[in-house]
């Protein structure tokens, strides 16, 4: 399926975006498909979890929304968070196999490593990289393992410079 935009007024589509992580489905959640011109596709959702997760950087609660940035031809994905009255909290970026969108749901492979940078973009993060060292991806998929760091190298670079990661996602 491939749609340019929901138009303002227009009904929008409805998709359900599913996490796998380490063979199983980590998450599913339904949200509303803003975009998808072949290459990259972008939902809005709300905030999918129960209460509130306090990361120690940035807390993600209920009321919070997603916009969310996934391509079929890049090792990441890009979630824009704002808060329940629309302030921006930052950027949450999870590294993934290329997402693919089939029958109404838009499926992404989480490889562990992910990324976070503040609205503000003073806090730049990189998360997970002891786990993602024990997943075993860089002995069972090499060429995946080296595409996945090289993603999140990418991303940090992205993130602290002029136009942060705003710039991939207009």
């Amino acid at each position: 399926m491939s749609v340019n935009s929901t138009e303002p007024g227009g009904e929008s589509c409805e998709v359900r975006v599913v996490l796998r992580k380490a063979g199983r489905t980590k998450i599913r959640y339904p949200a509303r498909l803003l975009s998808d011109d072949g290459t990259r596709i972008v939902v809005h959702a709300a905030w999918a979890g129960d209460g509130v997760r306090d990361f120690g950087f940035v807390r993600f609660e209920p009321g919070d929304v997603f916009t969310e940035y996934y391509w079929r031809d890049r090792w990441y994905a890009v979630k824009e968070v704002r808060d329940a009255r629309g302030g921006l909290k930052g950027w949450y970026c999870d590294i993934t196999r290329p997402a693919t969108l089939d029958g109404g749901e838009l499926v992404v492979v989480d490889l562990d490593l992910d990324l976070w940078c503040s609205a503000d973009g003073t806090a730049v993060l990189r998360l997970d990289e002891d786990e993602f060292e024990e997943s075993g991806l860089a002995e069972s998929d090499p060429a995946a393992a080296t595409a996945a760091v090289a993603a999140l190298d990418e991303l940090e670079v992205l993130a602290t410079v002029g136009g942060g990661l705003e710039s991939l996602l207009t």
